[in-house]
């Protein structure tokens, strides 16, 4: 019977991966072509003001990802897990459809505009929903003492859905020439992206429920005193803040970065695919470094890597794509430690009663208020010749990531239904010495 479980655990991760891999593929599509749907839903007679609108609707997204996060979570926590997966998915395709299908500012006008505000607020709302329960139910149907490795699939899953919109944008750009991709050649890839989201929502159906979540619903809960409900957002707020911003500046926006400096787009896109690839095999390994060692070790050193790392990696890329693929290897290097254990750290900050909700509020709020808005602020002083300000930003948030390290409870391996109940330590750390052993040979 454990063996069926066990089997039936790793269809519904199989199912939940694939998700995220296409869910991230329509997400990617816009930073990837972001120049394009400037020069297409903007008014492009002033090609600065057109690029600056485009990434300022690409932060306006984030801000819907809040409430996303509180009402899918809201509803993940009281209906179940299974089926805010499925829905979070359905309005992610239809989204990078809508897209896709936007008339040009040339036929419409400020509409084209507004059309793409009002999707972009939908794939805004629904990654705020999917980044709560996605997490939040990978966590819960892994084993204790493998949580670490089976939370990596979750940003394996992006990283191969990034690498996907990659290579669709890296195809596309070299199948037509410049005035078809301009023309049409980035509505393939949006169309492309809803038809797999499509798919994703008929996968996510078959999911089992989250066995934390049911025996949850068999007893009472507890009720989180604001002592309780303060530490969790800033243990989340202070987990997020480094993380999404770096991502967004090393990984998602990287190409188009180097494309605006004068880098060859293909040769862009071919180095950052490579780079990616490369790191979806070293993620596992950092989720079973911190099964083995422990989260608070692996966060410390990803906060060094970002103070020691970041000036070096903006500094070395040039128009050669070859300086893009080392830069960026050494950046998903670093980024791999956090990314690994992502979604396992979060979840095992919160109680399971408000676990897809808590996580993906603040989580959301956290991605707004520093995801969003690092492509524009790195552009913008950029622009301005003050990018060396924007370093020190990063270098910064690398220190809080260290803070986070230190300050943060020891949680690999603990019963995440434990967490937040009576059965936890006195002194707040549930888990950690002889009581992770015991856990472990529970298990055995």
């Amino acid at each position: 019977m454990k063996q069926t479980k066990n089997a039936t655990s790793w269809r519904s991760l199989s199912a939940i991966s694939v998700g995220n891999a296409l869910e991230w593929f329509d997400w990617t599509l816009y930073a990837t072509f972001s120049v394009y749907l400037a020069n297409n839903l903007f008014d492009k007679t002033d090609s600065r003001s057109a690029m600056l609108s485009t990434l300022a609707v690409f932060a306006a997204g984030f801000f819907a990802r809040p409430v996303g996060g509180l009402v899918f979570g809201r509803l993940g926590d009281r209906l179940g897990r299974k089926g805010v997966l499925v829905a979070t998915m359905l309005l992610l395709a239809f989204s990078s459809l809508g897209i896709a299908l936007i008339p040009t500012y040339e036929n419409s006008g400020l509409f084209a505009s507004f059309a793409l505000l009002v999707f972009r607020m939908f794939q805004g709302l629904a990654h705020g929903g999917e980044t709560g329960v996605s997490y939040t139910y990978v966590a819960e149907i892994a084993p204790r003492r493998h949580r670490g490795l089976w939370s990596s699939s979750v940003y394996a899953g992006v990283i191969v859905g990034v690498i996907a919109a990659t290579l669709v944008a890296a195809a596309l750009t070299a199948l037509l020439d410049a005035g078809a991709m301009n023309s049409y050649g980035w509505r393939i890839g949006f169309a492309i992206g809803g038809v797999l989201g499509i798919y994703a929502i008929f996968m996510r159906k078959s999911v089992e429920e989250s066995h934390v979540f049911e025996q949850q619903e068999k007893v009472a809960e507890k009720k989180l005193s604001r002592g309780d409900m303060f530490r969790i957002a800033r243990n989340l707020v202070m987990l997020n803040c480094t993380t999404n911003v770096a991502y967004y500046t090393w990984v998602t926006f990287a190409p188009a970065t180097a494309i605006s400096n004068g880098m060859d787009p293909g040769g862009a896109y071919r180095a950052s695919l490579i780079a990616m690839t490369l790191c979806v095999f070293w993620l596992p390994v950092c989720g079973m470094i911190s099964d083995r060692f422990g989260r608070k070790p692996v966060m410390i050193a990803w906060g060094l890597s970002v103070v020691a790392l970041t000036y070096p990696i903006a500094t070395m890329v040039t128009t050669e794509p070859h300086t893009l693929f080392f830069a960026q290897l050494i950046a998903l290097g670093a980024w791999g430690l956090i990314a690994s254990i992502f979604p396992a750290v979060l979840s095992e900050q919160v109680p399971t009663q408000a676990r897809a909700q808590g996580v993906g509020f603040v989580s959301s709020v956290s991605v707004a208020i520093f995801g969003g808005t690092a492509p524009y602020l790195n552009a913008y002083l950029t622009d301005i010749g003050q990018q060396n300000l924007y370093h020190y930003y990063v270098m910064f948030l690398g220190l809080v990531a260290i803070a986070a390290g230190l300050i943060i409870r020891e949680t690999a391996g603990v019963d995440l239904a434990e967490i937040g109940t009576s059965s936890a330590r006195a002194d707040g750390t549930e888990i950690g010495g002889s009581n992770m052993h015991a856990t472990e040979l529970a298990e055995r």
